[in-house]
This record gives C-alpha cells, structure tokens and sequence, in this order.
C-alpha cells in the first residue's frame, strides 16, 4: 500500500512503475501510485537490511512490483512481472486460480488474500461481498500510513522462490466499524514463487493465518460508521495513489 499522492519518480523498491516503459500504461486509479508514506514506514520499521544485489533484496522488490502491479495496472498486457496467460494463484492449498477467475469469482483487490471457509458470521471480513475498490477503500482507510512488507528469509531461489515475510501497519482509522486502535497490526507468512524461463512469475502461492490480520482490526469499540460512509475513489487522493 501507499498513501501519498502526486507523480512517482524511482521508487527504489519497485520496478515498471514509471519511466518511458510505462508512458502508455492504464492505470487503475488513474495514475501510478506514490509509494513514499509506506516506504518511510518500511524503513522505519524493518527487521531486516539485505545487501544491495543479493538474493533476499532482489526477492523482496520482486514482490513489491509484483504486488503493485496487480493493485495498480488497469490491463494485463501492462502486466512485467507475471506471464497474465500462465500466473495462477492460491492460498493456503486451495485450489489455483487464474486472473480471469480472481477478478470473476472474488473480484480482486484483497478478496483473493482473505478466502476464507469460515461461517459468515464469523469472518470479520467477507470477501464474497466486497468488491476489488470496497476492499481497497476499506484497508487503505484502516492504515494511512500503508501494510509494509519485508522478507525475513529466502530458502531458495528462482525458479522456485520460497520465502519468509512479515507484514506490518498502525490501525489508525476504523475498519468494517471497528474504530482504530492505533496499535500495530502484523502478521507473518510463507509463499512460493515458481517463475518461467522468461524470469516471469506463473505461480503463487501464499500461507499465512488471515486471522492474525483480522484479529488486530477487529479489536476497537463498535462504531456507527459504515463503510457506505467511506470517501470514493473519484474524491479522495489517496484511493488513487495507494495500493
């Protein structure tokens, strides 16, 4: 995620952003996104400082872009870091699915990192009811301040890339009516990376306990806000610039 607006010149952490490769590109929000807030909030807050080139910090960019990518660019054909024709996607041993299917039968955005079997009533979050701009709208309204990531461990790399990560950001909005704690909310995971002979990623799979996400953003007090009450995308410069 990131929270500021404005035009993005370099990101250190994220390739296919800007720059004349990306002069023609759709992009989701209108404009590329501006990843300063978050990255000030990485820096701050990581664990870990891998050397530049070595596998570890060529992992964690793989996985920043590739996660920009996909919250930020409209048209697959924009897509670098994946093979959209190939990529598949999964969580937690569930069966793999492909672009078409996110965006069909969960609708993007977060929903494909929440499936859940959980009964209704106990999800904290549905993703069979939110859309890819609701579930945007709802997490960038939770953290201001951006989710950073960081790669703890790299136990292999390509073309099979297995890692260890942490996510991390301060609740300092409400979520699903739940007011803000302003307490950091983290939770720790596992994923697969398989990559093709083009250095393109054509499979995912992440393993983490959606709970330990959810569990943080549900402990504030009730409240009367709704997230109908939320700013749209089309009025508030952050929805257009994070991700």
């Amino acid at each position: 995620m990131s929270t500021s607006s404005g035009t993005t010149q370099g990101d250190k952490y994220r390739s296919y952003l800007d720059g004349e490769e990306e002069k023609n590109t759709k992009w989701r929000f209108g404009a590329p996104p501006n990843y300063d807030v978050v990255n000030k909030l990485f820096e701050e807050g990581r664990t870990k400082t891998w050397l530049p080139g070595s596998l570890e910090e060529k992992v964690q960019n793989l996985v920043k872009s590739w996660e920009m990518e996909l919250f930020h660019k409209a048209s697959l054909v924009d897509f670098k870091t994946l093979d959209p024709n190939k990529y598949t996607f999964s969580l937690n041993g569930r069966k793999p699915l492909t672009l078409e299917e996110i965006a069909t039968k969960l609708g993007g955005g977060y929903n494909p990192l929440l499936q859940t079997s959980l009964p209704k009533k106990f999800r904290g979050y549905d993703p069979d009811e939110d859309t890819a701009e609701s579930s945007h709208k709802a997490f960038i309204t939770t953290f201001p301040r951006g989710f950073a990531l960081e790669v703890l461990q790299v136990y292999s790399g390509p073309p099979v890339i297995v890692y260890k990560f942490r996510h991390w950001g301060f609740m300092e909005g409400p979520f699903k009516g739940h007011a803000p704690t302003g307490e950091m909310v983290e939770f720790y995971g596992m994923a697969i990376f398989e990559l093709d002979e083009h250095s393109k990623i054509v499979k995912v799979e992440f393993f983490y306990d959606r709970g330990e996400l959810l569990g943080g953003l549900l402990k504030g007090a009730s409240s009367d806000v709704s997230k109908t009450e939320m700013p749209s995308t089309s009025s508030c410069p952050f929805l257009k610039n994070t991700g």
